[in-house]
This record gives C-alpha cells, sequence and structure tokens, in this order.
C-alpha cells in the first residue's frame, strides 16, 4: 500500500510538472525553461542523477532504468517528457540536443513497449484536450494533492525545478 500511495504520488508530481511545462512553452514562450523543467523532473521521478541519465546514449539509458527497478508507469511519463522536451529544444534552436532526447525517448519506448506518438509535435496536442488543463493536477510543493486556497504553488517554491540532489 505504501509503495502504491509513493507511486501514485510520483505520477501525479510527473503530471503536474508536465502541465506547467507545457504552459511555459506556451503562454510564457520560454521552450527552454519548459525543456529544462521536464528534464529535472526525469532526475527526480527516476532517484538517478538527472545529469547522468540524460547524457547517455538512447540504449544505455534505456538499460540503466531497466536495471534500476524503476516502475514502468514512471518510464512511460520520463518518455512522453523526453519526446515533449525534444520539441521544446527544437523550438529553442537546440536540434542535435532535440535528437537526442528524441532518440532517447524512442529507445525507452522500444526497451519497454510503450505506445508513443510517432511525431513529438502530437505530444501538446494531447495535452490541449484534457479540460481545466491550466488548474493544478498536484501541489508539487508539499504533493499533499490538488492546489487549493492556502496551499503553496510550486512556482512560488524557491526549489521547484532543481535536481532532487542539488536539495539535500
Amino acid at each position: 500500500m505504501l509503495e502504491q500511495d509513493y507511486l501514485m504520488r510520483i505520477l501525479l508530481q510527473f503530471a503536474e510538472i508536465l502541465r506547467r511545462s507545457w504552459i511555459r512553452a506556451r503562454d510564457d514562450r520560454d521552450p527552454k525553461a519548459a525543456a529544462d523543467m521536464l528534464e529535472d523532473a526525469v532526475g527526480e521521478a527516476t532517484d538517478i542523477d538527472g545529469g547522468t541519465l540524460l547524457s547517455l546514449a538512447p540504449e544505455s539509458m534505456a538499460s540503466i532504468l531497466q536495471v534500476s527497478g524503476t516502475d514502468p508507469r514512471v518510464i512511460e511519463y520520463v518518455a512522453r517528457s523526453l519526446m515533449l522536451v525534444s520539441l521544446y529544444l527544437r523550438e529553442a534552436g537546440e536540434d542535435s540536443l532535440a535528437d537526442l532526447r528524441l532518440a532517447q525517448a524512442r529507445s525507452l519506448g522500444d526497451a519497454y513497449g510503450l505506445d508513443l506518438p510517432d511525431d513529438p509535435a502530437d505530444m501538446p496536442g494531447l495535452l490541449d484536450e484534457f479540460e481545466g488543463a491550466e488548474e493544478a493536477i498536484i501541489d508539487i510543493a508539499s504533493a499533499d494533492g490538488p492546489a487549493g486556497p492556502g496551499s503553496v504553488a510550486a512556482d512560488d517554491d524557491p526549489g521547484f525545478g532543481r535536481d532532487a540532489d542539488a536539495r539535500r
């Protein structure tokens, strides 16, 4: 039960970061900052140093995550996030890094049998379909549940978006 609660918390936090990055790229027109948010989240979700993990070749990343015991449901969020990062990086003019992130996402998709979109440009369209996409899914600053009156939003948290190892 405790493991299931932990997994649900990780997935909800990841979904919230996906939503926030989409808003940052769309409304703030800052695709590089949106990509950075998602890259930070990848390291936090996998409990592996994000910088090290993201520096790996696509096949190596998939192999490391397979032996790390990271839940496959988390890996699906990671793969989808990397696809979105590739789109944001391409918008920011960082084509070679965008290609690497896309290859990493596809490698995870192959290794875990995930059904990923053929075109990363389809990823934001999936987010557009959610009704109420402007409202927080979870208050990731406290991870207690949907943000409501009196809660601290992640945008107000000075530690938000930083790698977990940097905060310890």
